[in-house]
């Protein structure tokens, strides 16, 4: 039993961690009080001041939660991990969701268990097909190509100004090797989430949402990246929360859960937690594989996987970033609303962007495509924008495979399919460019940002007439 002295000694240590805690806490609500809020609350020059696209939205509880994880200085997965986790779930609506290192590697994870063993016949093997977008991030694309399966390639739908995939071209992609589709809500706008999913049930194909630029979002009541098999975010700075680096996966299947997590930590058989031996409670009772009877599970492998796991100071951020997740979503619909407002009166210019029927989104931007009759080209207004130190962004990669790292595939005609022409994806890589709506814009960056695109065009249209 514990001495009387070393139950006090004991008390005396928690008591002093505890008031030394608090003592750090306090410097660091003055850092941020001296350092980053003046920053937050400066005044707007126009002309001047950087107008943004995207950027970290954030306040002195992010930076205590911060401290308060390297205090505890476990490094990797830990409390804040669970925690985040368990709250991204039930925001969702789903049951399982899975912290990674960045969206990218949730794309790469998402896509990698749909190829797991434990999925039997539905597993999708190396030269089956997976039908996806050009007009994207190509992180959407490439975990398909790594593994060897091959992208089917569809148009998206521009003159509605939605930009979703276009549904009329699913059944042309359709094939005996078709497997999956792999789409992502461009720019926070869902995509016709009824037709997509009627398509994959229809068919058994597994539904990949890259709800990445999307969270936030609703269709028909639901949150995006509730309604496919399996799911993705991205907490990337520009993105709706952010944890500096990272990402999550997220399911309601208990064996893509599974395998998911396999993915993510080494393709390990072992499901225990970081720090933690023997949850199966059979640690060196397991026969797999052709290794010795009784070989370690925590060392077992059933996939070729990696480690992508976040850590407990990028969670740390991210619980606190989640609990502020709504605010940062209304203010992004405000945004949206002030540029689609003012912006109206250039409509005969631009193809303004609508939400898809039925849904709610959180904006991640606001994108403009030139019209074919505009007096000028999409490097003359982003180059005018930019030079007035306003911030503009291509709709990522525009056509993907019109960039080099599909040359080889291109010359030799192999590795990813087609359907029709992707015009509407063409048109895209040459007269689209978006703006940013998050959550840090002033009103005073709205308005400067609506006076220069009216100059613009009115010199245009001077000069033309």
């Amino acid at each position: 039993m514990m001495s009387a002295q070393t139950a006090k000694e004991t008390a005396e240590g928690v008591l002093q961690e505890k008031e030394l805690r608090e003592r750090i806490k306090q410097l660091v609500k003055e850092y941020y009080e001296n350092f980053h809020k003046p920053q937050a609350e400066s005044s707007f020059i126009a002309g001047k001041s950087r107008v943004n696209y995207a950027g970290r939205v954030f306040d002195e509880r992010e930076m205590l939660s911060l401290t308060d994880a390297s205090l505890d200085f476990w490094l990797t997965s830990g409390r804040f991990c669970d925690e985040f986790e368990k709250k991204f779930a039930k925001l969702i609506g789903v049951k399982y969701a899975l912290l990674v290192n960045s969206g990218s590697s949730a794309n790469l994870v998402a896509f990698s268990a749909l190829t797991s063993s434990l999925l039997g016949d539905r597993r999708i093997r190396r030269g089956d097909e997976v039908i996806t977008v050009a007009a994207g991030f190509p992180t959407t694309v490439t975990p398909i190509i790594q593994f060897g399966a091959v992208p089917v390639f569809v148009d998206i739908s521009v003159d509605d100004g939605t930009y979703s995939i276009e549904v009329n071209e699913l059944e042309k992609a359709l094939s005996s090797k078709t497997k999956a589709v792999m789409v992502a809500h461009t720019l926070g706008n869902p995509f016709n989430l009824n037709r997509v999913v009627e398509f994959c049930k229809k068919h058994q194909l597994w539904l990949v949402e890259d709800n990445c630029d999307a969270l936030g979002s609703k269709y028909q009541d639901r949150f995006t990246g509730s309604f496919g098999d399996i799911a993705t975010s991205s907490f990337y700075p520009p993105h709706h929360l952010t944890m500096g680096e990272g990402g999550a996966v997220y399911t309601s299947n208990p064996l893509l859960k599974k395998a998911a997590e396999s993915f993510r930590d080494w393709g390990r058989d072992c499901w225990c937690a970081s720090g933690k031996d023997n949850t199966c409670k059979k640690r060196f009772g397991w026969d797999l594989g052709t290794l010795p009877p009784g070989y370690d599970h925590k060392y077992i492998y059933s996939h070729f996987g990696y480690n992508l796991k976040a850590t407990e100071m990028q969670a740390s951020i991210g619980v606190v970033q989640l609990d502020k997740l709504e605010s940062f979503i209304e203010k992004r619909r405000q945004n949206f609303s002030y540029l689609r407002k003012h912006l109206d009166i250039y409509k005969n210019y631009f193809v303004m962007p609508e939400p898809t029927s039925g849904s709610e989104p959180s904006w991640f931007g606001f994108l403009l495509t030139l019209k074919d009759s505009a007096p000028f080209t999409r490097h003359e207004i982003v180059g005018f924008l930019e030079a007035k130190n306003i911030q503009t962004r291509m709709l990522f990669g525009g056509n993907l495979i019109r960039h080099p790292a599909f040359d080889e595939m291109r010359i030799t005609g192999t590795g990813y399919r087609v359907v029709g022409d992707l015009s509407q994806t063409d048109r895209v890589a040459t007269q689209s460019f978006w703006l940013g709506v998050y959550p840090g814009l002033k009103l005073e960056a709205l308005e400067y940002i609506v006076q220069s695109i009216g100059e613009f065009v009115r010199s245009k249209s001077n000069a033309s007439g």
